[in-house]
């Protein structure tokens, strides 16, 4: 199927619960998106809200249930799949009129999909058999987004049983999760994010879906989100080695995205996707070329080679970059996240921080150390949860309850993993820094120590606010992660108004001056390059400088590659390309006046 005949977007992974049942939403409209897998009582508790709402019968699967989570998991998923091929039946079966799904479904389409032009085409006909013909052909050519899944890869705790013995690494967070999603009845894709997991890589290895079946088809597909060039192949490769194929390279921007934020080394947007251009043929030859012998060697036979895919995602704003990053590097589709948590027919924002994020300003987002993964995590100043962090600290009662333990990995104090975020750990922590110190802790101890919020609770706390759920422990502070992009757009949206605007068929960005998505994130990564520098002063080392000077480096060539690249943007105007070059010369003297330390 040619690329323009379907939707050229899709709504990447958004926290834990803002996309935790886009497809019910959306999917029937041709709209793929992904679902959060990682957080289960969610999950249970979202299977048991649309059973419930469509009167079906809901049978809890309870924590004491052997296996529970990738029971709960399949058991959602297989929901949500239902729920949506029921959708997209009925659909089929409605009338062409105005104000009609099946007329919604292909008016969303892309102007340039050939099922669009054969849809304007059936309207301007009059009643008769052409006609009639033709709403069957339509009729017969829809389809679903599909409805992927997300799991990151870094989020995997082992579990252990009631005596604190762990459990098998069957039962860790990611490989039950995985486990559920391989047993559910989707045919979709799995989206691994968050760097290279060797166990749970392993693990795929156990379920045959991902592998060809009689007929040649991949049940499930495998989706590897990256940062650079050199992290496609080499995850390609570790794949194709147990016989299994990437279906897709999702590229995201390290900081202009949403949620946690992973900087690369100097290494942005533009020149990383003009290696994808330039190498694609050879990174799927080697990578087929593996796979395929790899396959055969375990009696796996792949009938033909399968598709690989490369997408981009992170600060997207406008039709003309959607079309450019398309056309100019060949890729097959984009990724368009924070602007739909202003969409309510999509995603799940509740109605307090909803009104929040549609009348922020610039200075509501920020970068900060809220995740206890130890990475940056893109947040936003007016949350309820980053109100409540402070509130905590004034009371002298830092960090938060910590039930579902998710990201516990810290043993400094205890035997068994704790959050960063937690009250205990914060509590243990300020008692060794006052040790230390002698009673006066420098604040940027204290502050490194309070950045760190609870993402578990309030990363699902909104979805539940939304549909009139209680948050378990009454934990109602809602964390929202968005990228920076959306300081961009006010309001909310409707399904069509956004998505008339990544097409170019309206406009939804509020009057806030903006530059080009490249310049943008540039920006960012200027930003972080100085705070890098800062933060090293006192304690510089060879290695770390020798790592700013690399970081710099590859800035520094980013410059004379945007300079270069702005004349193929020439179709917006001289005056564009004539602003995105002064942008230009403002970052490289900055950059030129960035002092790296040096080493005595």
């Amino acid at each position: 199927m040619n690329k323009h005949q379907t939707h050229r977007f899709h709504i990447p992974v958004l926290g834990l619960g803002f996309s935790i049942d886009t497809p019910v939403k959306i999917a029937r409209y041709g709209i793929s998106s992904v679902i959060s897998i990682i957080e289960d009582e969610l999950i249970e508790r979202m299977r048991g809200f649309y059973l419930q709402k469509t009167g079906a019968e809901y049978i809890p699967i309870p924590v004491t249930e052997h296996d529970h989570r990738a029971k709960r998991i399949t058991a959602y998923l297989n929901l949500v799949n239902r729920m949506v091929n029921r959708q997209v039946d009925e659909l089929k079966k409605l009338p062409f009129e105005k104000g009609s799904e099946i007329n919604t479904y292909f008016e969303l389409l892309p102007d340039q999909s050939e099922f669009k032009r054969s849809y304007n085409r059936m309207c301007s006909l009059p009643e008769g058999e052409e006609k009639e013909i033709l709403q069957q052909q339509l009729r017969d050519s829809i389809a679903p987004g599909s409805i992927d899944v997300n799991i990151m890869a870094k989020v995997d705790n082992l579990k252990y049983d009631k005596d604190g013995i762990p459990l098998p690494s069957e039962y860790s967070d990611a490989l039950s999760a995985l486990r559920g999603y391989a047993r559910s009845e989707l045919r979709s894709s799995i989206v691994f994010s968050a760097g290279y997991n060797p166990r749970l890589y392993q693990y795929l290895e156990k379920f045959p879906d991902f592998f060809p079946d009689g007929n040649g088809e991949v049940k499930k597909k495998i989706i590897v989100k990256v940062s650079d060039y050199r992290s496609a192949l080499l995850q390609g490769k570790l794949l194709a080695k147990k016989g299994l194929w990437v279906s897709e390279f999702r590229i995201e921007s390290g900081l202009n995205c949403g949620g946690h934020a992973f900087a690369t080394d100097g290494l942005l947007l533009g020149p990383i996707l003009e290696e994808f251009k330039q190498n694609r043929e050879k990174l799927v030859a080697e990578l087929w070329d593996m796979c395929k012998s790899s396959a055969a060697a375990a009696g796996t036979i792949y009938p033909e080679q399968p598709a690989l895919l490369i997408t981009v995602q992170g600060g997207i704003g406008t039709a003309f970059e959607q079309d450019f990053l398309l056309d100019y590097y060949g890729l097959d589709r984009t990724g368009w996240g924070s602007p739909f948590l202003l969409v309510p027919e999509a995603t799940n924002v509740d109605e307090k921080t909803l009104e929040q994020l549609a009348t922020a300003e610039q200075s509501d987002y920020f970068l900060s150390n809220a995740s206890p993964l130890g990475v940056p995590f893109n947040n936003f100043r007016k949350s309820s949860s980053e109100l409540q962090r402070l509130k905590r600290i004034s009371k002298n009662r830092p960090g938060s309850p910590c039930y579902k333990k998710y990201l516990s990995s810290n043993t400094e104090f205890t035997s068994l993993p704790i959050c960063t975020a937690s009250r205990q750990y914060q509590h243990k922590k300020i008692d060794e820094l006052k040790g230390k110190y002698g009673g006066l802790v420098p604040q940027k101890k204290l502050d490194e120590v309070h950045d760190k919020d609870c993402l578990c609770e309030g990363l699902t706390a909104p979805v539940l606010l939304k549909n009139g759920l209680n948050p378990s422990h009454n934990l109602t502070a809602v964390a929202i992660c968005p990228g920076p992009n959306l300081a961009y757009f006010s309001g909310v949206f409707t399904l069509k108004q956004m998505v008339d605007h990544i097409y170019g068929r309206s406009n939804a960005l509020n009057e806030v001056p903006r530059s080009n998505m490249f310049v943008n994130e540039f920006r960012m990564y200027m930003d972080h390059l100085q705070q890098q520098v800062t933060k090293i002063v006192d304690d510089a080392t060879a290695k770390k400088v020798k790592q700013l000077q690399l970081f710099k480096e590859n800035l520094a060539a980013a410059v004379d590659y945007y300079a270069v690249l702005s004349a193929q943007m020439i179709e917006q105007g001289e005056a564009y390309v004539k602003k995105m070059r002064a942008e230009l010369n403002e970052i490289s003297e900055r950059l030129n006046s960035i002092q790296l330390p040096s080493i005595a």
